[in-house]
């Protein structure tokens, strides 16, 4: 469950690398299950939010220790439809188990750089059907950079719950645009435009569709520009995010310390 010598290379010329079909079908049924749960009890949650508010009129939920993202849009009804859940594992024991899977952890070791790792945040992108928005172009580097000293040893891996294709919004990604760290942000008049990557500084045909079916993980860089279109379809594109850092660090919105477990740690079923 290591890196291959071909998926080492990929990641350092092209800040990306798919391996496909790692999780069972089985395997999928559950972790469907336990992103529905989770979905239910941030639904549940921000019924009675610690903070609910606006950044660039899109509407935010700070409950039951989660950042919960609404769908972008003016209508009311489209705010009552949750997009993101930052983070989510606390919510689910399934996916609080997840965190520790070898398919995820093995490879993570290499690429943070480190034998033992740790949970730097993690992300539940639900992409509903004919609703779910896409996600403008950008890095997650500049986001993190203020919050911690390491922000090169933050890869990513996504874990597609469905098949992702061009038709209901996939990841794509820059190919080698993390090579220059991270980029300059928009400068217009919003909130967030600084942490939108500024297109004048990565080339448009370098993108590429990470389309891939159910089950597979995609590991990209922090540094990787990536983005994606809206659901189009009449299916969801719901996926993971996970994203891991060197042992012993706090994570980035919940004030712990969640190292992974080792294969010996694990408990046996």
């Amino acid at each position: 469950m290591r890196l291959q010598l071909a998926e080492s290379r990929a990641w350092e010329d092209d800040g990306f690398f798919i391996r496909p079909r790692v999780f069972s079908p089985s395997d999928l049924e559950e972790l469907r299950e336990a992103a529905e749960a989770v979905a239910v009890a941030a639904e549940r949650a921000s019924a009675c939010p610690e903070k609910d508010y606006r950044i660039d009129g899109n509407r935010y939920v700070e409950a039951g220790g989660s950042t919960i993202q609404f769908e972008h849009g003016e209508h009311h009804e489209r705010s009552q439809i949750i997009r993101v859940i930052e983070p989510f594992h606390h919510l689910h024991p399934r996916m609080d188990a997840l965190m520790d899977d070898p398919r995820l952890v093995e490879p993570m070791r290499d690429l943070v750089g480190s034998e033992r790792v740790a949970l730097w945040t993690d992300k539940l992108n639900l992409k509903r059907s004919r609703e779910g928005s896409g996600f403008r172009f950008h890095q997650d580097s500049p986001y993190w950079n203020h919050k911690c000293d390491h922000v090169d040893q933050l890869p990513n891996v996504m874990i597609a719950l469905d098949d992702a294709t061009a038709d209901n919004g996939c990841l794509r990604v820059v190919r080698g645009s993390h090579k220059r760290g991270s980029l300059p942000g928009i400068r217009d008049e919003t909130t967030l435009g600084p942490l939108f990557t500024d297109p004048a500084h990565f080339d448009p045909d370098d993108e590429v569709l990470a389309e891939m079916p159910a089950g597979s993980l995609l590991f990209f860089s922090p540094h990787t520009v990536h983005g994606s279109q809206p659901n189009r379809s009449g299916e969801p594109r719901r996926a993971m995010v996970l994203t891991y850092q060197p042992s012993d660090q706090p994570m980035f919105k919940r004030p712990a310390i969640r190292n992974a477990k080792d294969a010996n740690e694990l408990t046996p079923g």
